[in-house]
């Protein structure tokens, strides 16, 4: 054992686990060894199907070809909601809590069958056919948790959008997947504020020529300006639609639905996600990984907007019949304590949260947890990043209070489900590892030349067999799905990410080893993407954005920007590219440091450095390393020398 704090598993949770280490090893092994019938047995455990696969698994990395039980039909809402109509029908799905406390509300699996094949029916009365794509671009209430289920039950694609995404990030993901419509509302609702939805989408909707469907959801009664041929009521729609829609059966390798993540090269990639491999894992993950037992008040704090929602929040806990909580508000609204009321008001029983979420509130102090019981709990989990020792310890200590285990896990869009987490009641806990890999997923870590490491090692982490929840292709752009996640390493699936194994087989999760992404409080901004806005700016002449570490969010922004010439920078010109920042990106993505640079360092081709700016701003120019190979190395010490605070 190293000198990584530990802590044991707990007996009286282990004792009521669904599976102990010995059952994780027997699994795992068989899983890995024999993963045609490892998931084949899965897969008839955990889904119903309405006509069995003729294959299993088919693959080939060097052709970034994935394809899982081929032959197979079966429908995700169905899955979801249909089969448990005769058990479950009166049992509690979802739980909405309301960005008021005051407002809440409780639907049954009835309730929501009903009103999911309602909106399929409105769907198909607007012509939205299986395979059509369809956006949605929705706060956290039912009616988004409707869109999704109602998409699937007829095979259209869904492609949701973050509802802090700003007009023009919507414009760009629904040109991106040619969605003939969008679900939006009036307004959205968070932390005590209105957001425009239906106004940023009428801003843009004219440069979407091919959406000729507009479903309103009527959630504050502002007004909406209304075109009669593209625009409908969702609450008139479902009232005048049937609550009898049979559900279309789907290949399992359909798309179910297409994420947006960052890109390299300023344009986001449209990930595509299929049908019966994805349902599969989300709803496997889930169950072992959160330990679900019947009576679970399942709440995961995502958005669904990321795919930590779609399948944590969503298609994992009704795949297994939970019931789970849907969140519009914020953990800060209307004091610090709101997570930890709601889930003394709801009983949650497994609570899963990001660690810029548990920053936050730790900074806040122990007097907003202690004044609530949190007596449901019996575990605690985290996504989005790797979470800091200190954070965990006060997640487990004062949140947890000593005796829910901390379930850290590490998933991408791009994996549609946790790769790597400890299973609560087989593992020992090490604070701020994600522990051991899940069913099927085989971690390799590599050094830059491809070369695998073995033992206790620190490199580039990559994945050497498919699992069923991978992601398929880049929606319309297969080559840039095999550049971007294949080609550099042939043979293995190259994660983005650096990891370190320590010597008891523990995986760690280091940082992004490329340049292309920041994770601001859980959110992946593209640098790529923020730098096209950045140039948008007629006084820019060249930026590029890199991120560095914050005690609350995890990262910061910082962009390093070259002005046209005779321009001289002010804080109004500071001040003008944060809003384009805004306009183009949305709120989220907020310049926390500008500097003014007269140059930037560049190699030969021309690419900027960005591994030097990222030394420059976090004040390491002692390991700035050999900058021989850029064609000005003299322009990295006018950046030392004029370096802001950060």
């Amino acid at each position: 054992m190293n000198n990584d704090k530990v802590y044991p598993v707990k007996p009286a949770f282990a004792a009521h686990a669904l599976l102990n280490r010995a059952d994780y090893d027997r699994l795992y092994a068989e899983s890995v060894n024999n993963p045609e019938a490892f998931w084949g047995e899965q897969a008839e455990q955990f889904l119903h199907w309405f006509g069995k696969w003729e294959t299993v698994l088919d693959w080939d990395f060097r052709k970034a070809y994935i394809r899982w039980f081929d032959g197979g039909q079966l429908n995700v809402s169905y899955n979801c909601l249909d089969r448990h109509l005769e058990h479950h029908g009166d049992q509690v799905a979802l739980i909405w809590e309301g960005d008021d406390p005051t407002h809440s509300k409780k639907i049954t699996y009835r309730e929501l069958h009903a009103e999911v094949c309602r909106f399929a029916n409105a769907l198909k009365a607007r012509n939205i056919q299986k395979g059509d794509r369809v956006g949605i671009y929705m706060p956290m209430v039912p009616e988004t948790v409707v869109a999704m289920l109602a998409c699937a039950r007829i095979g259209a694609i869904h492609t949701v959008v973050f509802s802090g995404f700003s007009p023009e990030a919507l414009k760009d993901r629904l040109l991106d997947v040619e969605c003939c419509a969008l679900v939006t509302a009036d307004e959205g609702r968070r932390g005590g504020k209105r957001i425009p939805l239906r106004a940023h989408a009428e801003a843009i909707l004219t440069a979407c020529p091919g959406v000729h469907t507009v479903f309103n959801v009527r959630l504050t009664g502002s007004e909406v300006d209304w075109q009669h041929h593209r625009d409908v009521w969702y609450q008139e729609a479902i009232a005048a639609a049937s609550p009898d829609c049979p559900a279309e059966p789907m290949d399992a390798e359909d798309p179910l639905f297409i994420l947006h993540t960052s890109g390299s090269t300023g344009r986001t990639k449209g990930l595509m996600h299929t049908t019966a491999g994805y349902l599969l894992y989300a709803a496997m993950t889930y169950r072992y990984i959160f330990d679900h037992h019947p009576g679970d008040v399942f709440w995961c704090t995502a958005d669904l907007g990321w795919v930590a929602g779609h399948s944590y929040v969503l298609y994992g806990p009704l795949c297994n019949a939970a019931t789970t909580v849907l969140f519009e508000g914020v953990p800060t609204y209307p004091d610090a304590s709101r997570f930890w009321q709601v889930v003394d008001k709801h009983q949650v029983t497994v609570f899963h949260t990001a660690p810029t979420a548990i920053r936050s509130l730790m900074n806040q102090g122990d007097a907003f947890v202690q004044q609530t019981s949190r007596s449901s709990l019996r575990l605690l989990g985290t996504v989005g990043e790797p979470i800091q020792p200190r954070a965990w310890e006060w997640y487990h200590q004062v949140v947890g209070e000593g005796r829910c285990p901390v379930v850290d896990t590490w998933c991408q869009t791009e994996t549609g489900g946790i790769l790597i987490a400890p299973l609560p009641g087989a593992m020992d806990l090490k604070p701020g590892s994600a522990t051991l890999p899940f069913f099927g997923v085989v971690p390799e870590i590599i050094d830059e030349q491809g070369v695998v490491q073995e033992g206790p090692a620190t490199g580039i982490l990559t994945i050497a067999q498919p699992w069923p929840g991978m992601v398929r292709t880049v929606y319309g752009d297969h080559h840039r799905f095999v550049e971007t996640y294949f080609a550099a390493y042939p043979g293995r699936y190259l994660s983005g990410d650096g990891g370190r194994r320590d010597e008891d087989g523990y995986y760690w999760i280091t940082d992004r080893v490329g340049d292309d992404t920041i994770t601001v409080s859980g959110h992946n901004l593209g640098t790529a993407e923020m730098e096209s806005a950045l140039i948008l700016h007629e006084k820019v002449a060249e930026a590029s954005v890199v991120g560095y570490p914050h005690s609350v969010k995890g990262q910061c922004i910082c962009a390093f920007v070259t002005l046209m010439e005779g321009v001289e920078p002010d804080e109004r010109l500071r001040k003008e590219l944060n809003t384009l920042l805004r306009k183009e990106i949305g709120p989220i993505a907020h310049i926390d440091v500008i500097q003014w640079a007269a140059n930037l360092p560049k190699t030969h081709s021309g690419k900027i450095a960005r591994r030097v700016l990222r030394k420059i701003v976090t004040h390491d120019q002692e390991n700035l390393g050999d900058t021989s190979h850029l064609s000005d190395p003299g322009v990295v010490q006018e950046l030392v020398k004029a370096r802001q605070p950060t």
